[in-house]
């Protein structure tokens, strides 16, 4: 699974890298929660949680229903 999600992410990539950002895939956890870590402007973007939930949630769990859910994490 964790191979489907990468990806997916890196069809998203240049979706986020056109704004200054980015993402990178930190881990797919047994409650199938995937955890993301964005980096550059999406890392501080007020739209950040927005992007996340709206473009990359909705894209991951509609293409793999087993998807729960996409979080941010930071380092």
């Amino acid at each position: 699974m964790e191979d489907k999600i990468k990806a997916a992410l890196e069809q998203i990539r240049p979706f986020l890298q056109r704004d200054g950002g980015d993402i990178e895939f930190v881990e797919y956890t047994e409650d199938n929660i995937v955890k993301v870590k964005l980096q550059g402007h999406c890392a501080g973007c007020p739209g950040a949680r927005m992007t996340l939930q709206g473009v990359v949630g909705r894209i991951l769990m509609e293409s793999y229903p087993e998807i729960k859910g996409v979080e941010s994490v930071d380092f």
